[in-house]
């Protein structure tokens, strides 16, 4: 049940609102379980083929998940010792067992086919929905029962917790000390204050997502495509024309999902967590990473990088774990060569920026220009969605790696003339006769002139995360008959731009 689908938008969303306002005079557990509830609904309204009758196996995958979890939660707040320690290593293997089999089976058992000529005969796994981000705040949960930083927590409100619909599929990666509390104290009152909020965060995402994101991936994937089947070698102004669309695609398809998952949160008088923050603003990509998935970035940093040893045992040291998270981190988003190139290349961005970092402070190197700073890091991050994408191609058509990869190798050399300094293909060609590059332009501008949403709506704390003020306040959103028309005419935009229903990209991780 996609954010952006009418089953979602006119049915599912009003439906629980609807019964969460109706249990207001009611016990404060009542609406927990609501919530939960319907949570679970969400989640079991997907099926991976529509033509196959509807069946509960992944609901009672993630019910056993949490129910597993809370009970070695339980266990490891009393137990803090070489006991507890074990305990802690079989719940982390055991929901990483579960992700492997699920994520990564076909994934190895191609790869030893390659290697032996013989593969292992593996059954067709299908990837549950949002595997990966309600392991990884899972394993969260118990590392910090663990270290006893977590409290006696009621099943439903753990229950909620991993599972709350705004959050449940594609992030971000809540933390129990964010949400529990939060869900403890309930929303007594002022809910007509939330309501603004909420819905100019959905009207926000939803424009971003349909009208800005979905243009640009008719500009994007046609040529990304053309270049995994092999069809022929795009030209240098198609392969930076590819490039330059997916990586506003991702922007504002990511940047959509994360505006709608703190609008749906807030209509309850939930606060999640800022998840995205105008990364390509971005001076560095240290400070990239610092603004994109801002909530898995705090996971590998917490869970990963600092327990492999951080920056603590000296710079080769920090090289060689910045390298293995940010190949654990790709590897996380998908389970393909491309992906761990993706995150190959980004271990060596952010080894290259900490390195520079170091010879600025020893050599007196002076610091560049903010914008030439920001450019550099847009360029680079742009170059890193190239394999990104490709292996997108190979998850969505369940095509082979070697596609990945040829399209990739194809779409680099295009973009730096080895394939020849050539421009824009006649229009009677098939692979870009729906491209309208020039309509990237305005999106560009408007990524890096136009403030953020959590920017707009700053001074009503959309999200749990503090922002410096944008400094033209008249960004700022007030409740007035200037900003009730320009969401109007958002909205009628919208509606002329709504033809079908397109998954998020963050959902297939």
């Amino acid at each position: 049940m996609l954010f952006n689908s009418y089953t979602f938008l006119l049915l599912f969303l009003p439906l629980t609102l609807g019964g969460w306002l109706l249990l207001r005079g009611a016990t404060h557990r009542s609406r927990v379980c609501w919530l939960a509830m319907m949570s679970l609904v969400y989640y079991a309204w997907w099926t991976p083929d529509p033509s196959i009758p509807w069946k509960p196996t992944y609901l009672f995958l993630i019910l056993g998940s949490c129910v597993g979890n809370f009970f070695f939660g339980r266990y490891l707040a009393g137990h803090h010792g070489p006991r507890g320690k074990r305990m802690l290593t079989l719940g982390v293997v055991a929901n990483l067992v579960v992700l492997g089999w699920f994520k990564y089976a076909g994934f190895f058992d191609k790869v030893f086919l390659s290697i032996t000529g013989g593969g292992l005969d593996l059954p067709h796994v299908i990837l549950p929905l949002g595997i990966s981000f309600f392991t990884f705040q899972q394993i969260a949960y118990l590392v910090d029962a663990f270290r006893g930083e977590t409290k006696e927590y009621h099943f439903t409100d753990y229950l909620l917790f991993v599972t709350f619909f705004p959050q449940l599929i594609a992030g971000p990666i809540v933390h129990h000390k964010e949400m529990m509390p939060q869900f403890a104290r309930g929303e007594g009152t002022g809910w007509h204050r939330h309501l603004p909020i909420a819905f100019g965060f959905m009207v926000i995402g939803l424009f971003k997502k349909v009208v800005i994101a979905d243009h640009c991936a008719a500009i994007a994937t046609p040529l990304f495509d053309g270049a995994a089947m092999g069809e022929r070698p795009l030209t240098m102004a198609e392969a930076w024309t590819a490039t330059v669309g997916y990586t506003m695609q991702i922007y504002f398809d990511f940047s959509g999902y994360s505006d709608m998952a703190i609008g749906a949160a807030r209509f309850f008088g939930i606060r999640l967590p800022l998840n995205f923050h105008s990364p390509y603003k971005a001076t560095s990509i240290v400070d990239f990473w610092r603004r994109w998935h801002m909530t898995l970035s705090r996971f590998l940093r917490d869970y990963l990088y600092i327990p492999l040893g951080g920056n603590r045992k000296g710079p080769a040291r920090r090289y060689l774990n910045l390298l293995t998270t940010m190949l654990l981190g790709g590897l996380w988003h998908g389970a393909g060569w491309t992906y761990l190139m993706w995150g190959g290349l980004h271990g060596l961005y952010l080894c290259a920026n900490h390195a520079w970092h170091w010879m600025q402070k020893q050599w007196q190197l002076p610091t560049l220009p903010k914008p030439v700073a920001i450019g550099l890091t847009f360029f680079f991050a742009m170059l890193a969605w190239v394999p990104f994408r490709a292996g997108q191609y190979e998850l969505a058509r369940n095509g082979s790696a070697s596609d990945a990869l040829r399209a990739t190798g194809s779409i680099f050399a295009s973009m730096f003339g080895l394939n020849g300094f050539n421009g824009w293909p006649d229009k009677t060609d098939r692979l870009v006769a729906s491209s309208e590059p020039l309509k990237l332009v305005p999106v560009l501008i408007a990524c890096w002139l136009i403030p953020n949403t959590q920017q707009i709506f700053r001074r009503y704390r959309p999200a749990l995360t503090d922002l410096p003020r944008f400094p033209n306040h008249r960004w700022q959103w007030r409740p007035t008959i200037p900003f009730a028309l320009a969401t109007v005419v958002l909205m009628i935009i919208i509606g002329l731009s709504f033809d079908k229903v397109s998954e998020f990209i963050y959902f297939q991780f």
